[in-house]
């Protein structure tokens, strides 16, 4: 195994080759602490992320890889224990129990609320003896979220995290904008889009610095974009760039590529096959790593270890609870109504469609943990696509997925009947597809681990905070002209820090004195 001091792409086996090799693997069974595999950037000094995570994959003393969960332990299989390596520095942390995610590997999570300078300790534990390469030991260093401590050169932190040389979709956004005119786009945006939809933010990057303006009444969300930004340029120097992100639900910028005058590169955190705009990974995705362990139950994270029964022992019916955001959702109910024994449908809240509820009744509120009780898991667009997609798709349940215009930022990378289970806009197959996946439920499983595991690659929070960085940084390569802090912007702060250690920036400016 590699040391904490390796690329984190030598920390990362792929998950697939982990967890889902279900031929020729040892089901549950005794663990060898020796041969167990610890990996992932929660092991790293120099990457920070809101919350930090790595994994723990439990091996059989022959050297096999568990397949499902040790035998009688659960979640106290493996135990955990982070302290920093000098005795006169105190680290608030959180450090929770690792999450058992039923496939014989475990995921560990720790929030840090301080930081230190001369390192921590992580002690991996089966019983009383160390797990692989356990003690890890992370020199130097060790900063949390809130810690203003930027890298400067962006190729070390990009290489740090093991950003992806190429994102698909962020590719195939740019493709409409070789060059990006700041003039024309201070004119015709808030014309455009702002007095119409009022729900555009406008931003300046400057010197590492976030500058906004909102144009329009509907920009509360921009907390979120205000959020990531902050957070961003926290860890790594951003390019000096100018932008407009769209925070409403709806993408924005119909027209097409050959359009005279052409469009606009707005930004957005939804696409679809009729818009033009630039996709960023959801707010809701986005706030959810931000607050995981902290103001979140539902995250990322969190989902990956409360994914319910066994797939043998889940109710074989399909599942959904929403709101009335679509209509197909209340054609969802009325085949909940004719076919039980195949679905279990319900609207929790009407506000679309409010002389519904009479007709369709309203379904109690339930847990989001408990959708994994069922084996199958509906997903069908919200006013835009529906963002429980990729939480759906962190499950241990197989997704049937409403054909649709819609998509988010990871979409470009599944693929129907390997991922997931496509099924008609207008649901005139869903029974059919339903009763497939029940007559076929060896091919169904292995369709709902491979989207499983190929979410939990892409999802991963190391993952977004690459995907964020890489649409700034193309967008600012286009640029014609240079970015300014435009008339009725206002600076938004960094948060206050000044109740933890964080030295960096002191350093910093004491080197360039020197």
């Amino acid at each position: 195994m590699a040391s904490p001091g390796h690329p984190l792409s030598a920390l990362l086996p792929s998950l697939a080759g982990l967890c889902l090799l279900l031929t020729a693997l040892s089901a549950a069974g005794p663990v060898s602490p020796q041969r167990s595999l610890v990996w992932g950037p929660g092991l790293r000094a120099d990457i920070v992320l809101p919350v930090r995570y790595f994994f723990i994959q439990a091996v059989s003393p022959e050297g096999h890889n568990l397949t499902s969960s040790p035998s009688g332990t659960g979640q106290k299989t493996f135990k955990v224990s982070i302290k920093s390596i000098s005795p006169k520095e105190y680290i608030r942390i959180h450090v929770p129990d690792p999450l058992d995610r039923n496939d014989g590997s475990f995921l560990m999570r720790y929030r840090m609320y301080g930081s230190v300078n001369e390192g921590m300790i992580i002690e991996v534990l089966y019983g009383d003896q160390h797990v692989a390469q356990s003690p890890y030991i992370l020199k130097g260093a060790v900063y949390h979220e809130y810690c203003d401590c930027p890298e400067d050169d962006p190729r070390i932190w990009q290489t740090t995290l093991s950003c992806p040389t190429e994102e698909p979709q962020v590719t195939k956004d740019f493709v409409p904008f070789p060059s990006i005119d700041l003039l024309r786009m201070l004119t015709e945006v808030k014309k455009r889009f702002a007095e119409k939809r009022g729900a555009i933010v406008h931003y300046t990057v400057l010197n590492n610095k976030i500058y906004r303006q909102a144009l329009g009444k509907y920009t509360d969300f921009k907390m979120f974009s205000d959020e990531i930004l902050l957070s961003l340029a926290r860890k790594v120097r951003l390019p000096d760039f100018e932008f407009y992100i769209n925070v409403g639900d709806w993408p924005v910028e119909n027209r097409k590529v050959n359009d005279t005058p052409g469009p606009l590169p707005i930004i957005s955190w939804c696409g679809s096959t009729d818009s033009r705009d630039i996709i960023l990974p959801t707010y809701d995705i986005t706030h959810s790593t931000y607050e995981t362990l902290r103001g979140v139950t539902n995250d990322l994270l969190s989902i990956q270890g409360n994914t319910g029964p066994s797939w043998n022992n889940k109710s074989e019916q399909a599942f959904f609870r929403g709101r009335d955001s679509r209509e197909e959702r209340l054609q969802l109910v009325q085949l909940s109504k004719k076919y039980p024994e195949l679905l279990d449908a319900g609207i929790t809240g009407y506000f679309f469609f409010r002389e519904k509820e009479a007709e369709l009744g309203k379904a109690p509120l339930l847990g989001f943990f408990d959708f994994f009780k069922y084996k199958y898991q509906i997903n069908v667009d919200g006013t835009v696509a529906a963002y429980r997609f990729p939480y759906l798709m962190l499950g241990d349940s197989l997704v049937l997925k409403q054909n649709s215009p819609y998509y988010e930022h990871f979409y470009a990378a599944l693929q129907p009947w390997k991922h997931y289970v496509p099924f008609k806009r207008n649901l005139s197959d869903l029974l059919e597809k339903i009763k497939w996946a029940k007559e076929h439920d060896e091919e169904a499983r292995t369709i709902a681990k491979a989207g499983q595991s190929l979410a939990r690659e892409l999802l991963q929070p190391h993952r977004l905070y690459c995907y964020y960085f890489t649409v700034f940084q193309k967008y600012a390569e286009r640029q014609s002209s240079r970015p300014e802090i435009r008339e009725g912007m206002e600076l938004v702060p960094q948060p206050d820090d000044s109740t933890s250690i964080c030295n960096c920036k002191k350093e910093k400016q004491l080197r360039e004195e020197l």
